[in-house]
């Protein structure tokens, strides 16, 4: 086949519009294909900039009829020798530089040429969407836009023969700066191009003295500016070692790290199936083992030691080589974390290690025997113990983020004032230690700070990365509480102007309709008489006390028939977010609210959350409501869907609601509907336990704050009552019912929500132990052969077991997952954990995005509004699965951390003694946890013993045996074991985190 490319030619098609066309001539076979490519360019693009006169003449509305808004600013900063100026930037400088472009201390008036904007979309899509933010949100700080060049007729170009596409990108970006030059010269305003490129530098500078505009590198721009020196304090690394005079030669001579293979053969590899491709998890206990899921192995290969795991960091989808079966090794039963490993070492100088070096594998293997190797792997996953192991020889995609740490005060040498080689250790232990380099490395002894990483050259034995940001004092509660969001990228800044601009003009004024064929209304609300006015149903609301976001609101009526009215209403936040507004875009990006100790992170503004749409009681509420017929047996005799009008009549807590039920005095409607919905509720819960839904548990526990200081008070263990279960089934139920009924309607797109099935090596392990220790055998047959199995593993010795026993396998499931439909088969849906074959989550849409989606396709589905097309895309919706089952993840391994944090701060003062109980056992420590607080913690081998030389761990046994100090007797301590254990919170000195440290008695 062949291809013939004509040349572009231009034609104009009337005042302002252009197309220019480009003709392929494809030939195979004979045949001859004709393709014509149309690009169509304007003249009426404007320049953004408030001093411009010429483009407030040319402006045309867009599809909403409005004009665009000019941004950058008339008096823009000036620099000596330049005088005022704006900025423009390409690719690198984003990727590279965004906590810079983010800054408020620089980068004020910022153009963002189209071709760099989709360059950074197609690289990096979290950055791309931290650059939209930025362009989204310009204010009187920061003014950043984007410029359409690439439909400008006057700074589009064509690709040139033999010229690259980066080139051709290159060229396009100096149009543009030679275009806002000329364009700009008559109002004083200079342009610079800031580019680490230096063959697109020189390229400017023959190009200047014709066109007039200049361009610098990141760093030479930092030191144009009058604060020069914070700013230059936040420069990539790469960029400072670059352009740094201060480089010190010892920087290059460390320990060298496989190159990575070319992208030719890692595809080849790819294809021919002799390399793998997946993301890394570091295991949490070694930071030097890590593991790859693969589609076609039942366990994850594992892959061990610094070598091999190749400068991967926790997350990174990499590609993966089997290695020889030689090498083939049984999952590691040390701990080790990065926080203690190499304390020592010396920022500035070389770093090699016998673990690193003796790492190296000079087997040569050829692609047909790797395919035979990735067979014998598989086969050797279900029989031995031994494992599969591999090595990374390509990233494909870097998980890299900002990351929180404090500076290590051994690799600071107080002696010096200048800029120096520090090492920053990460709170996520799973990572390795990144270097910096800073001039402030005394100043920020002590603190939480912010990091990016910038890059891992392959000499390195760390990655090097750059300061961003101080976030306080190490233990201070704002900088814990900051640190612990960012590094779970939960989005805490305030509600951006745009964003707030959806809001009801009324604000708390605002009030739902007294009638709803009131002719003023409607002409406000078309929508509003196909509402069901239900202010006159007993509705009232059963939530956790102080809870002022409530989402959902119940009741129950006897029918003339004997069957009963069952209602489960749920605040209509779809009425005031709108598909396509910014007020969607945040909810939708930041995907649900985060719960902490202390605080709540919204993923609505307040208004809505905690007044309009909150179902509070004694005032109307929009509501979309689930109606159902139910007979006394708890079964389905008819289900309705409608939007509403409802009246709370009360708004319980759990305890209030349990208390008024248990009241024999209490005999009013409300309260037998209560009893009534309790009722109906442990009829529904049987028929689920029944089916095999499963019954698990977590350590979870409660932090008391004190009302007056916010101090941390108590920790309690979480109480369950049985109006916890009631709310529990009937949103249940309401989220069944939904998903059956957006499924009908939307077969490809419905948002739903899975859970699936464990494989059965995820068990093994905690099966063993339970064979071995106990006699006792789960079962994964099915959802409810495991639910039966966890029943009958009960020690009559201790109560406490079965539920420890179902802590640990909670850790074996597998994680539910947000999907739509058009992704899997109907029999993929199911909700292993649930035992139902369909489900979604319909019942929080002020804490989710999903439930928000949920609403708008069911109010699709019953005919009450068109859904959105974003709702009908596969793609799209893909997207938004994608992105709100990492933000849920994330959000709960937030709340979790600060729990964490503030049980720490109750045992600050607070030293016991705790019965615990040992989970894990490796050959240098015991993990135990304490029930009491929800903590667990490893008590290494040098805490139990004097001699941990004489130690002895027994493997098949789960049993590490010692001398305890003071003492000649030898101890033996196993898995499951009840121990007594001395709890106190200590600060490590090393990372700097308080945590639980746990010693024997």
């Amino acid at each position: 086949m062949s291809t013939k490319v004509v040349a572009p030619r231009k034609k104009r098609l009337s005042e302002g519009l252009t197309v220019t066309q480009k003709v392929f001539i494809r030939s195979r076979n004979g045949g001859a294909t004709k393709i014509i490519r149309e690009h169509y360019l304007r003249n009426d693009i404007p320049c953004l900039s408030k001093s411009c006169t010429k483009c407030q003449s040319i402006v045309v509305p867009d599809a909403k009829n409005e004009l665009p808004k000019f941004i950058l600013s008339e008096e823009p900063p000036k620099l000596s020798k330049i005088g005022k100026h704006y900025v423009v930037v390409d690719t690198n400088i984003v990727l590279l530089a965004i906590d810079l472009l983010e800054n408020v201390s620089c980068f004020f008036d910022v153009i963002v040429p189209q071709i760099v904007l989709d360059e950074v979309r197609n690289r990096s899509y979290p950055v791309y969407t931290r650059l939209r933010t930025l362009c989204r949100d310009s204010d009187d700080t920061k003014r950043f836009i984007v410029f359409h060049n690439e439909f400008n007729e006057k700074t589009f170009i064509d690709r040139l023969p033999n010229e690259t596409i980066n080139d051709r990108n290159d060229r396009a970006i100096r149009k543009t700066c030679e275009w806002y030059a000329e364009h700009l010269k008559a109002y004083g305003i200079n342009i610079i191009l800031v580019t680490n490129d230096r063959l697109n530098r020189e390229a400017v500078k023959k190009e200047s003295e014709s066109h007039g505009y200049f361009t610098k590198s990141l760093y030479e721009y930092a030191d144009l500016l009058s604060n020069a020196d914070e700013i230059k304090e936040l420069i990539p690394n790469v960029d400072n070692y670059a352009e740094s005079k201060e480089l010190l030669p010892e920087d290059m001579s460390e320990i060298v790290f496989p190159e990575y293979y070319q992208t030719s053969r890692v595809m080849g590899g790819l294809r021919s199936g002799s390399l793998f491709q997946g993301n890394v998890q570091i295991s949490e206990y070694n930071f030097l083992e890590g593991s790859v899921s693969l589609p076609r192995f039942s366990k994850p290969v594992l892959i061990v030691g610094q070598k091999n795991l190749n400068r991967a960091f926790n997350g990174d989808q990499v590609v993966v080589e089997l290695l020889p079966e030689t090498e083939w090794k049984a999952p590691s039963t040390l701990t080790l974390d990065s926080e203690h490993f190499d304390v020592n070492d010396n920022p500035d100088g070389q770093g090699e290690d016998d673990q690193f070096t003796n790492e190296n594998s000079t087997t040569v293997i050829s692609d047909k025997q790797r395919r035979l190797l990735a067979k014998e792997a598989i086969n050797a996953q279900k029989s031995k113990k031994v494992q599969p192991t591999a090595k990374v020889v390509s990233i494909t995609r870097r998980s890299w983020r900002q990351y929180v740490g404090q500076i290590a005060p051994s690799s600071v040498d107080g002696k010096t004032n200048g800029i120096q080689n520090v090492f920053v250790i990460l709170m996520d232990k799973c990572l390795p230690k990144i270097r910096i380099r800073t001039r402030r490395a005394q100043e920020l002894l002590g603190k939480r700070i912010v990091i990016s990483v910038d890059s891992w050259p392959e000499t390195y034995k760390y990655p090097l990365g750059h300061f961003v940001r101080d976030l306080g004092d190490v233990e201070s509660t704002e900088a814990e509480t900051e640190a612990l969001l960012l590094e779970h990228d939960v989005e805490y800044r305030p509600f951006s102007k745009k964003v707030l601009e959806c809001l009801p003009a009324e604000g708390h004024d605002w009030k739902a309709p007294a009638k709803l064929d009131d002719p003023e209304e409607i002409s406000k609300d078309p929508l509003l008489p196909k509402r069901q006015d239900l202010r006159d149903k007993l509705i009232c609301s059963i939530d956790p006390p102080g809870c002022v976001d409530i989402d959902d609101a119940l009741h129950a009526k006897k029918l003339p028939n004997g069957n009963w009215e069952v209602g489960v209403h749920i605040a209509d936040v779809t009425h005031f977010v709108k598909t396509g507004t910014a007020l969607d875009g945040e909810g939708a990006s930041r995907g649900t609210s985060v719960y902490l100790v202390d605080k709540r992170i919204d993923m609505l503004p307040m208004l809505l959350g905690t007044d309009l749409c909150s179902l509070k009681p004694y005032v109307d509420r929009f509501a979309f409501s689930v109606l159902w017929e139910l007979n006394d047996n708890a079964d389905i005799v008819n289900v309705n869907f409608t939007k509403s009008v409802i009246k709370s009549r009360e708004a319980f807590s759990y305890e209030q609601a349990q208390l008024r039920i248990d009241d024999p005095n209490q005999k009013d409607e409300l309260t037998l509907g209560m009893r009534a919905l309790l009722a109906l509720s442990i009829k529904l819960k049987q028929k689920r336990l029944d089916a095999g839904a499963l019954n698990l548990a977590s350590p979870e526990v409660k932090v008391h704050m004190d009302s007056e200081t916010a101090d941390p008070g108590e920790v309690e263990i979480k109480k369950l009552l049985a109006t916890n279960s009631l709310v529990e089934e009937f949103m249940l139920l309401a989220n069944i019912s939904v998903a059956r009924k957006i499924y009908d309607a939307f077969p490809q797109t419905a948002m739903l929500r899975r859970h699936a099935a464990p494989p059965s090596t995820n068990f093994e392990m905690l099966n063993e132990m339970l064979q071995k220790r106990k006699n006792m055998h789960i079962s994964l047959e099915s959802s409810k052969a495991l639910a039966d199995s966890l029943d009958r593993c009960v020690d009559p010795q201790d109560n406490y077991f079965n539920t420890l026993v179902r802590i640990m396998s909670t850790r074996c499931m597998m994680a539910a997952q947000y999907f739509y439909s058009g992704a899997y088969s109907y029999p993929d849906f199911k909700h292993y954990g649930l035992a139902v074959d369909i489900y979604t989550h319909f019942t929080s849409p002020i804490r989710r995005y999903c439930d928000v989606v949920a609403h708008r396709q069911l109010a699709g589905a019953i005919g009450y509004e068109p859904l959105s097309l974003e709702h009908r895309d596969k793609h799209k919706m893909d997207m938004i699965c994608r992105n709100i089952n990492r933000k849920h993840r994330n959000a709960q391994f937030a709340g979790r951390a600060s729990i964490e944090y503030y049980v720490g701060q109750v045992m600050r003062n607070n030293e016991s003694i705790e019965t615990g109980y040992v989970i894990k056992v490796f050959n240098n420590g015991i993990v135990v946890l304490v029930p009491k607080f929800g903590v667990e913690g490893l008590i290494r081998i040098e805490n139990l013993t004097d001699a941990a030389e004489d130690a002895v761990y027994d493997e098949l046994e789960f049993k590490l045996s010692f001398k305890p100090k003071n003492s000649d007797k030898i101890r033996e301590v196993h898995v499951f074991e009840k121990v007594d254990v001395q709890v106190r919170s200590v600060l490590d000195p090393v990372s700097s985190k308080r945590k639980a440290e746990l010693l024997l008695v």
